[in-house]
């Protein structure tokens, strides 16, 4: 892979280490966020021949508007496709695809496609998660081997200057997600036919820093708390999944447990991590696979390569429409990539390779996040033979009103299986994600599971 590195500091030599334990940056190297880099992180500048235009503050939040559900609107209706590259011609934009990415070109020669927009570098947050990415910059250290983070009071993007390739991906884990959220997801897994079942699901997610009854010396360990009730089919409805996701998960285990309708029991769930399997998704992902990758870091070892330039799902908001039924979106083989948008942006590319004597499905990653979000856009996965076996994809969408990365959705394509498994669709749903809610520590306890499970 021809890697390009843009950063133009010294300092980018010790990018190339794996893990480490270093420094918080200087003063002075924490300056350049909103200076000469992105307020998180990002290179400000554009790119040489300017098919990547400067960073200049993202979308304003009313850059579309939002319908009576929440729903966004499309601030790029109008604009059409520069040019689609098909199986026919991925060879002559190789420098800038990933390997999962022509892999799905030799599986889906006749279907697969990308199509490639004008690029707009829409991310923004509000300025108190800029600066809280500073304080994280000058405060937080990567610990015992990059699985910790010591001095992270501030919460989010733990590591807006990485030096390592943890640091990169603590910073997809720490990226800010709004300040508790409530949502109706859907997710399918089609068989090779196209045939499929919705299974849908209503998510909370709360943050210890955002709720009024947390206790700081008993949430210190807490990035945050999720709960996920299954709603449809109805031989699935009334399952829960309950998940306490702590920062060092070496010293404390991510806590999760299930309550089962069926049985009518809570029950500890330590499967809820790592290769263990994913909700309703018939062995189509692993419990890491989940909003591309998350959890615990500490199986494997991770290296920043450096920057690249790579066409990217960017700004699908098209995907994201309300108008869509999921009929529309879900094909066979892959998703529907007339509804995808894809744009050139800088990523970070990072592999993660098991350790040895470590245990997982997954023996190499191939990680790209782009570079103003931290958001995973595109992950290839290899067994143990070292073959692409799966390769991920999210569907990025920037929520203006708020000022959050987010997701239209998330897949994951198997090619060996030819099938895959499609998460976080709402086009369907009554409302769009609601934020700012007001969860209580007694809402992420297992004895409410019982509770939201009855059916």
């Amino acid at each position: 892979m021809k890697i390009t590195t843009m950063m133009r500091t010294g300092a980018l030599a010790l990018s190339l280490l794996a893990t480490g334990v270093m420094a918080a940056v200087s003063p002075q190297e924490a300056d350049k966020l909103g200076n000469t880099l992105t307020p998180l992180g990002g290179e400000k500048a554009g790119n040489a021949d300017g098919s990547i235009p400067a960073w200049t503050g993202g979308l304003k939040a009313n850059a579309a508007p939002i319908d009576s559900a929440g729903f966004l609107g499309n601030p790029f209706a109008a604009e059409k496709p520069l040019f689609t590259i098909t199986a026919a011609t991925a060879g002559q934009y190789k420098d800038k695809l990933t390997e999962g990415q022509l892999a799905m070109f030799k599986r889906y020669p006749d279907s697969y496609r990308i199509p490639v927009y004008q690029t707009h570098r829409t991310a923004s947050s509000p300025q108190e998660i800029y600066d809280l990415a500073k304080k994280s910059a000058l405060n937080t250290k990567p610990e015992n081997d990059g699985n910790d983070l010591s001095n992270f009071e501030s919460r989010f993007y733990a590591f807006p200057i990485p030096k390592s390739g943890v640091e990169v991906v603590w910073n997809h884990m720490t990226r800010y997600r709004g300040k508790n959220l409530h949502r109706d997801l859907a997710q399918a897994v089609p068989q090779t036919n196209g045939d499929y079942n919705i299974v849908e699901v209503v998510d909370d997610v709360a943050f210890p820093q955002y709720m009024k009854d947390a206790e700081a010396d008993k949430t210190s360990n807490v990035l945050f708390y999720y709960k996920q009730e299954v709603t449809a089919p109805s031989r699935l409805a009334g399952n829960v999944l309950l998940v306490h996701e702590t920062i060092d998960q070496v010293k404390e285990p991510r806590m999760a447990w299930q309550y089962n309708a069926g049985q009518r029991r809570v029950r500890r769930a330590p499967q809820v991590a790592y290769d263990g399997p994913g909700t309703a998704a018939d062995g189509m992902r692993t419990s890491d696979n989940a909003d591309m990758y998350n959890g615990s870091p500490d199986r494997y070892q991770w290296k920043l390569v450096g920057k690249k330039e790579v066409y990217i799902p960017y700004n699908n908001y098209k995907l994201y429409s309300p108008s869509l039924k999921y009929a529309d979106i879900i094909k066979p083989g892959h998703i529907n990539q007339d509804l995808v948008r894809y744009e050139l942006h800088r990523v970070w590319v990072v592999e993660a390779t098991l350790k040895p004597g470590e245990r997982h499905v997954y023996a190499k990653r191939t990680m790209y996040f782009d570079e103003d979000t931290w958001t995973a856009v595109e992950i290839d996965h290899y067994d143990g033979r070292g073959q692409l076996w799966r390769v991920g994809e999210g569907f990025a969408i920037n929520d203006y009103k708020e000022g959050i990365a987010n997701y239209a959705g998330f897949s994951l394509y198997d090619l060996i299986a030819g099938r895959y498994i499609v998460q976080g669709l709402s086009n369907e749903s009554k409302n769009a994600v609601a934020y700012n809610t007001t969860p209580k520590m007694s809402d992420f306890t297992p004895a409410a599971l019982r509770n939201a499970g009855v059916r």
